[in-house]
């Protein structure tokens, strides 16, 4: 399979990866057999997998071009995924009870969340740059469909994460989330911890240095 049929299968696929875990009784299925951090390893590996399978299939469908190569947009991943591998770090490396991520062992302090100070979505929020920045580097029909998902995906992850969250905890919920926020430009309190910061300088370093051998592309300008 190829083209375009390749495509749609691996964005049928990403979809289904995510929503069928998404359902209550399938997560909650999941979560019991697996334990907390076995579940959120392994839809983070599959997503992974899954993830890189659409990024493959976008690339070899036809070409059609929907937003100009301009070099000036080909420097939005470059100046983004720096941040996006920040949020994304900081987000894994803590206990996050309103959304994805979380598998950190430091447990959640209302009067000081953190990250979640900046936003209580930090993986979404950190897809939602990568989609967003990717979209213009990459302007064919196949990526616009593709990154232009994923930036809607994150976005209205956030909201309906939140309707749902504020639902299962009730009254809780004003006095937990109170110092958190959806999406804001509040800095962390406290800041993440020093590891975090090497660790996403890592990740970034490991990304830009396998991204032509990975996706066949280079990922300077």
């Amino acid at each position: 399979m190829t083209g375009w049929g390749y495509f749609l299968a691996a964005l049928v696929t990403f979809l289904l990866s995510h929503m069928i875990p998404a359902r209550p009784a399938v997560r909650g299925w999941l979560i019991g057999t697996l334990g907390r951090t076995g579940y959120f390893a392994a839809y983070s590996l599959i997503s992974l997998v899954v993830l890189g399978w659409l990024i493959v299939a976008a690339a070899n469908a036809p070409y059609v071009e929907v937003i100009p190569p301009l070099t000036i947009f080909r420097w939005a991943p470059m100046l983004v995924m720096p941040i996006v591998c920040w949020l994304a770090i900081a987000g894994l490396s803590i206990q996050n009870q309103f959304s994805f991520g979380g598998l950190g062992h430091r447990s959640f302090d209302p009067e000081s969340p953190g990250i979640l100070r900046t936003t209580r979505h930090p993986i979404l929020v950190a897809l939602m740059l990568w989609a967003v920045a990717h979209l213009l580097a990459n302007g064919s029909l196949s990526h616009v469909i593709l990154f232009g998902l994923f930036a809607g995906f994150a976005a209205m992850g956030m909201v309906l994460i939140d309707r749902r969250t504020a639902r299962y905890m009730g009254s809780d919920w004003r006095r937990l989330s109170r110092n958190t926020a959806r999406i804001s430009l509040r800095v962390p309190r406290p800041w993440p911890r020093f590891w975090v910061w090497l660790a996403a300088f890592a990740a970034y370093a490991v990304i830009f240095h396998l991204h032509e051998a990975v996706i066949g592309l280079s990922p300077m300008p």
